[in-house]
């Protein structure tokens, strides 16, 4: 189905192309051959200039704003809106995506979190209470 739009741009350009053959046959003389060559191309003119160029593509659409997808207690999904304190295994079974895939379609900085903070802060008080990370003393 043709948009209205579309389809007033259309009626537009052959009313405006009929009156501008008239005018200008009025005043100049044409062979009869090259007349119909004349009105295609007049047309196709016409219809070009009075059809709104559409908006180029910009890409896929965040489900959420960037700006509002990290919060201290999860970090949002920009590809479906889900909540996770840590999203880095859903990236992979669910899109099929590393973080720096992820990162690089949403054009998202390499410093944004896969791990909401207060998550990765209770994670880091964990292993440094369990003394996780340091290198064992020799005997």
């Amino acid at each position: 189905m043709i948009p209205p739009a579309a389809e007033r741009a259309e009626g537009n350009a052959l009313s405006w192309t009929v009156d501008i053959i008239l005018a200008y046959l009025a005043r100049n003389s044409v062979d009869s051959q090259a007349l119909p060559k004349l009105i295609a191309d007049l047309h196709d003119v016409l219809e070009q200039i009075s059809t709104p160029e559409r908006p180029p593509e910009t890409g896929p659409r965040p489900a959420v704003p960037i700006s509002l997808s990290v919060t201290p207690d999860y970090i949002v999904c920009l590809e479906d809106g889900r909540r996770f304190k840590s999203m880095k295994r859903y990236l992979k079974s669910a899109y099929n995506l590393t973080p720096e895939e992820y990162r690089e379609k949403w054009g998202l900085p390499a410093s944004y979190p896969m791990i909401a903070p207060d998550y990765a802060a209770l994670c880091s008080a964990r292993a440094k209470s369990q003394k996780l990370g340091r290198r064992s003393k020799a005997i």
